[in-house]
This record gives structure tokens, C-alpha cells and sequence, in this order.
């Protein structure tokens, strides 16, 4: 595993003349706008890169984007990888090992979730401050990368708590309202049953998608600072569970997303 990903950070860094990021951005379903904002240096498909899964969901370009936002040197996900898609977890995550190897300080991550706090509406903002692991596996099962970290990482303070307190003062001084909250990451990729909506909501889960988790892990195992966002596409309280498309969840990331692309230009800005 370690010659895979050093075999894919040499290439990026060959082929981007070295570039060195701050910041790793991952960006979820229907939020690739973010890139708009970019000074785009480098940009490198998936599929060209060694070792480098590909990406198969609708909505998810599957690049590499080298570039700088808010004056900082940056490394983005256009479309990032899931477990349903029928990758391994190391699969799923060995981008984010990459970042490390590239040089990357701190993560943000991005994606879109399912509503389970009845407080919430679609197109809300959430920042994520705990999650609950309810995938298959994880990332860290198997023979430890003790290049990368130590065989048992301490998860009681997953997201950093300083740049969520960053976040929440950004919001208030746009007037925007910004929510926190517990993510729930399950395998998918069907949508939950009525009852599991409700299993979710009682033992904690503010929101629930299919994502984020895993990588999340991965991140902690090697020491790098995580944010996390959530944007509620959809909302699974009992009153208000509805029969959801791809495509309605796509217009709700939209509503909500320059809220989201100012909310992480002004974190990495004040880094």
C-alpha cells in the first residue's frame, strides 16, 4: 500500500512541478462550485493517475484540482469515492493518504445528507461535530501503515473544535444561520427505511449520508485537523420523509452551496 501511494504522489507531483497544498478540499454530491473559486494551476483526472480509483457516481467529475483559494495553495476532490460504488476502504480513502503525502496540513470535507434533527430544513448548512461509524468497515482494519500512523488513534475530538468555532463566528457575521450536529455514515447506497430513519434519529444522528467517515478516519490515523460540512438535501423526519430524487437533491446542494463555498473560503482565508 505504501509504494502504491508513493507511487501516486510522485506522479502528481511530476506532473504539477512540485506544487505544495495547504489544504485538502473533498466535495460532496451536487457541490463541485467550489472549483469556480479556484486559481486553478493543475488539473489531473482520476483515471490518469496510478493507483487512483475512479469515480462512478452521477455528479461527481472525478478531478484532481491543484490550485489556490483565498491566497492559500489548495488540493480538491471534484468527486470523491464510496463503498457502495464496490471499492475497498482503502480504496475509498487512499486520496486523502495521498494529501498527506502531498504535504496537505488540514482537511475540509463536504456532503450531502439526509435531514434527521426535525429543527432542520432542506438547503441547511451543518457543521459536523461527532459521527456515528455505522459502515461495514473502515479504513484502519488490517495491517497498520505505521508510516502513516499509530495502530490505535484516539477519536474523542475527530473534528477540530477550533476551526468549528471559526465557522460558526464566519456564518454569524454573514447572517446566515449555521447549525451543528452528528453525522451518521451508512453503507447506502439505497435510501433508509421509515424505521431506520428513526433507529438513526434515537441513537443521536443529526444527519445521515453515505460518505465522509471514512475518510474522516483516515485523516485522524495520520494526525491531520478535520472540518466537516453537511448540506441537509433532504429531510427524514416522519413528517416530512418523502420519496427522493437525485435530481432534487441536486437543486437543494445548489441552493445551498455559495453559503458553503464563502463558509470554506473565508476558513481557509483565516488560517
Amino acid at each position: 500500500m505504501m509504494q502504491l501511494l508513493q507511487d501516486s504522489t510522485r506522479y502528481i507531483q511530476d506532473k504539477t512541478g512540485g506544487f505544495a497544498p495547504e489544504f485538502g478540499i473533498i466535495l460532496g454530491t451536487g457541490l463541485g462550485a467550489l472549483v469556480n473559486e479556484i486559481e486553478v494551476k493543475h488539473s489531473l483526472s482520476y483515471a490518469d493517475i496510478p493507483s487512483f480509483p475512479v469515480s462512478t457516481v452521477e455528479s461527481h467529475s472525478g478531478k484532481l484540482i491543484f490550485g489556490q483559494l483565498a491566497g492559500r495553495n489548495v488540493v480538491v476532490m471534484q468527486g470523491r469515492f464510496h463503498y457502495y460504488e464496490g471499492y475497498t476502504m482503502d480504496e475509498v480513502v487512499f486520496p486523502v493518504r495521498v494529501m498527506k503525502l502531498l504535504g496537505v496540513k488540514k482537511l475540509i470535507v463536504s456532503n450531502a445528507a439526509g435531514g434527521l434533527n426535525p429543527r432542520f430544513n432542506t438547503s441547511d448548512l451543518m457543521v459536523i461535530t461527532d459521527h456515528i461509524n455505522l459502515q461495514p468497515s473502515n479504513p484502519l482494519i488490517g495491517k497498520n501503515l505505521d508510516e502513516l500512523g499509530p495502530r490505535f488513534p484516539d477519536m474523542s475530538e475527530v473534528y477540530d473544535e477550533g476551526m468549528i468555532r471559526q465557522a460558526m463566528i464566519i456564518a454569524e457575521e454573514a447572517d446566515f444561520d449555521l447549525s451543528e450536529g452528528v453525522y451518521a455514515s451508512v453503507p447506502g447506497p439505497m435510501l433508509e427505511t421509515k424505521a431506520e430513519y428513526h433507529y438513526l434519529s434515537v441513537i443521536g444522528a443529526d444527519a445521515v449520508g453515505m460518505s465522509t467517515v471514512p475518510e474522516v478516519i483516515a485523516a485522524r490515523h495520520m494526525g491531520m485537523p478535520v472540518f466537516a460540512l453537511s448540506v441537509i438535501t433532504d429531510m427524514c423526519t416522519p413528517d416530512r420523509i418523502k420519496k427522493v430524487v437525485l435530481a432534487e437533491i441536486l437543486e437543494a446542494a445548489a441552493i445551498a452551496e455559495p453559503r458553503m463555498t464563502m463558509l470554506i473560503r473565508e476558513l481557509i482565508r483565516q488560517q
